[in-house]
């Protein structure tokens, strides 16, 4: 099987109006590429474009070489679980009536895919006893943990984090940060990480793509961070 290669070419996207023009990017395995920006800039809107969450004005996006044509629940499942996403809300990515042992197992369940919920939730720093608890009984860091490892279950071949580490303090933004490292040089994974914590992005990715800030034409922003991809 050749690399895994996830590729924006020439990306213009947005909702009523762009929000981001002609953009480019290529994640090579194992390679971390940043994406950095004002707010307003698109960031979370081009995340959105590469986790197959949302359909661009014109450009392609490529999965392993293969041309991505249908977006949400129209992508074929195999391109869709290449992909894993964390989102920068926790709480908004997780159906508040789920144990954290629940929102883990939703991508297999989904698959019918052995149970590695106890695999996952060692890999993320989980202890057993939080497994049992919903969303609002669990702290931000905890919740995404469960998030991590919920994005992690089908071993996708690329890591689309957005803002994942703005709810967190710095402790667990390092173990998070780790985690990832660790799966990238278990698996060869790529990942797009995205963040306006330039300092952090120096730390963390191999290059970073900035892009500009522009003056809107309407007062619509990005929308809220929905839960996993479907």
């Amino acid at each position: 099987m050749p690399p895994a290669v996830l590729t924006a070419e020439n990306i213009t996207a947005g909702y009523r109006h762009p929000v981001i023009t002609d953009i480019s990017l290529t994640v090579h395995p194992g390679q971390t590429v940043g994406v950095a920006g004002p707010s307003g800039s698109g960031k979370s809107t081009l995340a959105r474009v590469l986790a197959l969450l949302h359909k661009p004005f014109s450009g392609t996006v490529r999965i392993d070489g293969t041309p991505v044509t249908r977006y949400r629940h129209r992508a074929p499942r195999a391109l869709r679980t290449r992909i894993g996403v964390l989102f920068q809300q926790p709480r908004l990515s997780v159906d508040p009536r789920m144990t954290l042992r629940q929102a883990i197992a939703e991508p297999l369940r989904a698959t019918r895919s052995p149970d590695r919920v106890d695999e996952l939730a060692d890999l993320v720093m989980l202890t057993a006893d939080l497994l049992g608890r919903r969303a609002h009984e669990v702290s931000d860091g905890q919740l995404q943990r469960a998030c991590l490892a919920r994005a992690l279950t089908l071993r996708p071949a690329f890591l689309i984090c957005d803002e994942m580490t703005t709810m967190l303090d710095a402790s667990t933004t390092a173990a998070l940060v780790g985690v990832i490292r660790d799966y990238q040089h278990a698996t060869g994974a790529g990942v797009l990480a995205i963040s306006h914590d330039t300092a952090l992005l120096d730390r963390w990715a191999d290059h970073t793509l900035l892009l500009p800030g522009r003056r809107r034409t309407d007062s619509r922003t990005d929308p809220p961070h929905t839960s996993t991809v479907e």
